[in-house]
């Protein structure tokens, strides 16, 4: 399978994403380490995809 098709369909829904940033953040405290950064820039990106997904689906 190609990485845009991965893109494209979201393996979990927005509202698990969304909980799973929500958690890192509240493990992190105020600021985010470089590792922390880069998980949560992974996570804004499968979350948007998700919700796009929603968006179509509700179409």
């Amino acid at each position: 399978m190609s990485a845009s098709s991965d893109a494209s369909v979201p393996a979990r829904p927005a509202a698990v994403v969304n909980a799973e940033i929500r958690a890192l953040w509240a493990r992190a405290g105020r600021a985010l380490s470089p590792a922390e950064q880069q998980e949560y820039q992974r996570l804004l990106v499968e979350w948007a995809a998700a919700v796009r997904a929603d968006v179509v689906e509700a179409a």
